[in-house]
């Protein structure tokens, strides 16, 4: 059995650094949870939450699955959500895809996944939904980034549909729903202006022509 003495002795040395820079960060930490931030975001290992960010541990609460999706039947991540906006409050629920998604490339490339198949036809109905525009796309690396994007917005329907989210936004509460996408290539994150705090930006957002939606990179 190969050892994970490396990943011990990493762990050491990085707690050791904590205690030596921060001498009480342990003890404030283990006593507190206030993130304003929720993060639903991609399982993989390029995309350091908390890192392309810049926060800290604490201050992200997070989420991550096989390309960044939002499935209401997903008991996991419902139960994430809702606890982030039920129980710790947040204020800001990003799902943020990433460009190169290998997820989104195994729908897009209709592989045999095994198991995964069942999770990746979510991302299959995205395409769907955007099949005239990404149909119409000659470039097989312009569909595949396009197709990243187009997921994101997918996603932020289904958390703007969610009943813990409507349900804040009822009580009037501080809210607001966003659509990102990280670029592994050059670490940089874009807003896709997709955006709502309230049952009318989400609205908009739902009723969006999907044909036309583009988006604006910063």
């Amino acid at each position: 059995m190969r050892s994970l003495d490396n990943l011990l002795r990493n762990n050491r040395e990085w707690a050791a650094r904590q205690k030596r820079e921060k001498p009480d960060y342990f003890e404030k930490l283990q006593y507190q949870q206030n993130p304003e931030y929720f993060w639903i975001g991609c399982s993989d290992s390029r995309v350091p939450s908390n890192e392309i960010v810049g926060l800290q541990p604490g201050e992200l609460f997070v989420h991550r699955n096989v390309a960044n999706l939002v499935v209401p039947s997903d008991l996991n991540c419902v139960s994430a959500i809702h606890y982030a906006v039920s129980d710790l409050h947040v204020k800001h629920i990003i799902v943020c895809g990433h460009y190169g998604c290998g997820g989104v490339r195994a729908a897009l490339d209709g592989l045999d996944m095994g198991l995964a198949d069942n999770w990746l036809m979510h991302v299959r109905d995205a395409y769907e939904a955007h099949f005239e525009e990404l149909e119409g796309i000659t470039s097989y690396a312009e569909k595949f980034r396009r197709l990243c994007e187009v997921n994101v917005l997918e996603q932020v329907r289904h958390v703007s549909r969610l009943p813990v989210v409507e349900k804040a936004w009822k009580a009037r509460k501080d809210l607001t729903v966003h659509g990102w996408i990280y670029s592994i290539q050059d670490g940089l994150i874009h807003d896709l202006h997709l955006k709502a705090s309230g049952q009318s930006e989400a609205t908009g957002i739902r009723s969006l022509n999907r044909s036309r939606f583009r988006s604006r990179r910063d």
